[in-house]
């Protein structure tokens, strides 16, 4: 098979996280996989990813801003001439800090937020943390870096798209990232208090639509990303523009994985950085090839002439609802299993568990 380079590598420095957001993508065991790499064992993934021909790095997590040696892990981002982004709650970053990262070549900065104010976005967040978000954003710009906002919509924030528009063209970021809820993680424990109504999400288009037109009047504001929850959209997404296609996951414990959630798969193998080359986990582990291409696909998706946009969906949604991450991800509306979504659309529950 000829497996393409990686563009992207996301970078899971660890998973600790002072938020305790109730749709965190990182595992429900998250405290079972310690970070297990160096600042030095981070610089050798980045020299090697660097020559297999990735170009950005996401310094993420988690909480990046945790580790103490996350400016020596930047450093060695930029000695082996990766772009490096961070991605941040914001907490327990500081002004001071971000601009040690600057100057030691950061370029660009990711705050996420969990809604429009700060009593909103506090409780999701479950602590106080949205002051401290704003101070983050607002030196972000001062120091010249790009800036994106990231909110992550369900039930609980949809109404306040507008103001987080708004909030998002007053800090004057370069992009904004109305992500909604993909039901991995803590996010599917929550699922039902987390689901939206379709009315709810008519309405936060209609309300991008409108920003968006504005700001094609007017000139300026934020590039916003506003896609649907397959949930609600009956086409399945592709698993990270397909499964090791173009972005290269690498765990706090070394794994190479094609996605975030793809190693809580059982049975699958996937190679660790401490043991063999970042190509060789790439391009030669069987777990990363287990669902490249499309050979592996059963029907509707091998029939079906989208097989090579969405690449069958996501296999860990499969995994997660169905039980076999070889089906067809049950999001689509050819698979046979689609009611376990369109049955789960229509169960709401009041409170979230919040990530502990």
């Amino acid at each position: 098979m000829n497996v393409e380079a990686p563009l992207n590598l996301i970078a899971e420095l660890t998973y600790r996280c002072p938020l305790q957001c109730p749709y965190c993508s990182n595992p429900l065991a998250f405290r079972e996989r310690r970070e297990a790499l160096t600042a030095e064992d981070w610089g050798r993934v980045f020299e090697q990813a660097s020559r297999l021909g990735v170009v950005h790095v996401g310094l993420t997590g988690g909480e990046p801003s945790t580790r103490t040696d996350l400016e020596e892990i930047l450093e060695f981002a930029v000695a082996a001439d990766l772009y490096p982004h961070l991605v941040t709650a914001g907490v327990p970053l500081d002004p001071e800090r971000l601009r040690g990262l600057a100057a030691r070549g950061l370029r660009s900065v990711q705050v996420s937020f969990q809604d429009a104010g700060a009593a909103g976005s506090d409780r999701i967040a479950g602590t106080r943390s949205f002051e401290q978000k704003l101070r983050i954003s607002e030196s972000t710009k001062a120091l010249d870096l790009a800036l994106t906002i990231n909110c992550v919509l369900h039930r609980e924030n949809l109404e306040s798209v507008g103001e987080i528009i708004r909030l998002a063209e007053e800090l004057g970021a370069d992009r904004l990232e109305l992500a909604n809820t993909q039901y991995h993680g803590w996010a599917l424990e929550n699922r039902a208090a987390l689901m939206p109504t379709r009315e709810q999400l008519a309405n936060a288009s209609a309300v991008v639509r409108a920003a968006k037109a504005r700001q094609s009047e007017n000139g300026g504001g934020p590039k916003m990303l506003f896609v649907l929850p397959d949930y609600f959209s009956d086409r399945p997404k592709p698993c990270m523009g397909g499964w090791g296609k173009l972005a290269m996951v690498v765990d706090p414990t070394g794994r190479v994985l094609p996605c975030h959630e793809a190693g809580e798969i059982p049975g699958l193998e996937f190679w660790n950085v401490k043991e063999r080359s970042v190509e060789d986990c790439w391009v030669s582990a069987p777990g990363m090839n287990a669902y490249r291409g499309t050979d592996w696909m059963p029907d509707p998706c091998r029939s079906c002439p989208e097989k090579e946009i969405d690449f069958g969906g996501c296999r860990c949604q499969a995994f997660r609802l169905l039980g076999d991450e070889g089906l067809t991800d049950p999001a689509c509306a050819l698979s046979p299993h689609h009611s376990e979504i369109t049955n789960a659309r229509e169960i709401r529950t009041d409170g979230f568990v919040p990530r502990r």
